[in-house]
């Protein structure tokens, strides 16, 4: 479960990465170690990212985490939100468990959800996401893919 909320004149956007539920076990101890990343994109490229802390040994995981970005109200149409929910291990690579993709430019709940939290500036709007098993194609960058430069995105570091 997710909550954005957006604050157009501070031009402040809060992910609060609630709980989830009934992740898959990934570890051979029949849990998982999960964290959240969540990646700002704007035309195809990111931006920003941030992450939770790791919840150990649970395929419920409670987060109650809240992850700030500074969006400007000019650009808030323009960005997406990539939500990766990732295993950590210790040894070896971290696993991905699943995806939810967040904007105006996307099909399904993600935009529905993107949509309400525009009509309701200053008020967090709860939703829960199913997770795809992998990132979209269309959010996919490959490495020889140029992109012509961002026209509506922001400047951010």
């Amino acid at each position: 479960m997710l909550s954005l909320c957006y604050l157009p004149t501070a031009g402040r956007l809060t992910v609060t990465v609630i709980k989830m539920r009934n992740l898959r076990a990934m570890d051979i101890t029949g849990s998982s170690d999960p964290y959240v990343k969540v990646c700002l994109l704007c035309q195809g490229r990111r931006i920003k990212k941030k992450k939770t802390t790791v919840k150990k040994s649970t395929l419920n995981p409670i987060y109650n985490e809240a992850l700030v970005f500074d969006i400007p109200n000019d650009n808030i149409e323009d960005v997406t939100l990539l939500v990766k929910v990732v295993d950590y291990d210790r040894v070896g690579a971290n696993e991905l468990l699943g995806v939810a993709v967040i904007g105006s430019q996307v099909i399904g709940p993600g935009r529905d959800h993107w949509l309400e939290m525009l009509e309701c500036p200053r008020r967090p709007v709860a939703q829960w996401y199913p997770l795809m098993e992998s990132v979209p194609l269309n959010l996919v960058m490959s490495p020889t893919r140029t992109l012509p430069p961002p026209l509506s995105c922001f400047n951010s570091t």
